[in-house]
């Protein structure tokens, strides 16, 4: 697909074009309130330069819209801004924290407009998000529990109108949900019968005891009920060496996924770009890649 055709998909184009994929899509998550890399490029920019097919917008408040980077607009046309810029299918995060943690100063730590109610879910699909990830940041105590229930409240409005992916890359601050337990089938039944269309799983070897084999289940599990799968790097190895993202991404590659997701906290904002383009030629070679690259988006 053109940076064009990509942008203007609807829910059902955007899921069919990620299947017939094959396991070749990669999404490359980003901080917006970081300082960017390139200083004055947007990382969500730099990540679509370095071979990413989709954006994920980390810590975006819907009331606050902040993107460094980008140039001045409306802040309602911000996320619509990034896809213009970026020529990439673009989402945002919302957490559906119970318990508040953290300080002011903590940059991890909640706002009301970052939070998984129905409000700011359609003020996302207002902006123009093409998708939301319910999930949570690391140390904001989001349990799957918490993920179903707004996922529920979300779908009944707006399932027609905007993909929801569900599940957690790490423990989110819930040590009972940690290891094996992040996510069970039970939690993706649960997902699933609440509208889940996409259902993110730790990628094997980023949390301790996440084999590929345990992942490879989740995934057929998820596949036999008609949805998708997006196996992520939450756990800052999209800092590691790259001998280290290849094997990730081969190993998820076998797992099956749909969706490879690739984290933002290289140093902080984004992966670092040269483990987005090795993921990129592990999982579907260099033409792919290039062709990714390359690509004007006046096209």
């Amino acid at each position: 697909m053109t940076p064009k055709e990509m942008t203007n998909l609807d829910k059902k184009e955007f899921l069919y074009s990620i299947a017939s994929s094959e396991g070749r899509v990669i999404a490359a998550e980003t901080i917006g309130i970081a300082m960017p890399m390139l200083v004055d490029i947007t990382n969500a920019e730099f990540v679509a330069g370095m071979g990413a097919d989709i954006i994920i917008l980390n810590l975006f408040d819907v009331d606050e819209p902040r993107i460094l980077g980008l140039p001045d607009c409306d802040r309602s046309e911000t996320i619509r801004m990034v896809k213009k810029l970026a020529g990439r299918p673009v989402g945002i995060n919302l957490e559906p924290v119970e318990n508040p943690t953290g300080t002011a100063d903590d940059i991890w730590a909640m706002s009301p407009g970052r939070k998984a109610t129905l409000e700011n879910a359609e003020k996302a699909v207002a902006m123009g998000a093409d998708f939301i990830v319910l999930t949570g940041n690391p140390g904001n105590g989001v349990s799957n529990e918490a993920i179903s229930a707004s996922l529920e409240r979300i779908s009944k409005k707006l399932r027609n109108r905007i993909t929801l992916v569900a599940g957690k890359m790490h423990a989110s601050g819930i040590l009972s949900e940690s290891g094996e337990r992040i996510i069970t089938k039970s939690d993706i039944a649960s997902f699933m019968e609440n509208g889940a269309d996409v259902i993110l799983l730790p990628a094997p070897g980023t949390v301790p005891g996440i084999t590929t084999e345990y992942v490879r289940g989740l995934v057929s599990y998820v596949h036999e009920n008609g949805k998708l799968a997006m196996t992520s790097i939450g756990t800052s190895q999209e800092g590691a060496d790259e001998d280290t993202i290849r094997r990730i991404a081969i190993e998820c590659k076998m797992t099956g996924t749909d969706i490879h997701h690739i984290g933002d906290s290289g140093y902080m904002g984004m992966a670092l770009p040269e483990n987005i383009f090795t993921y990129s030629v592990a999982t579907r070679g260099v033409r792919h890649t290039y062709r990714r690259m390359a690509m004007s988006l006046a096209r």
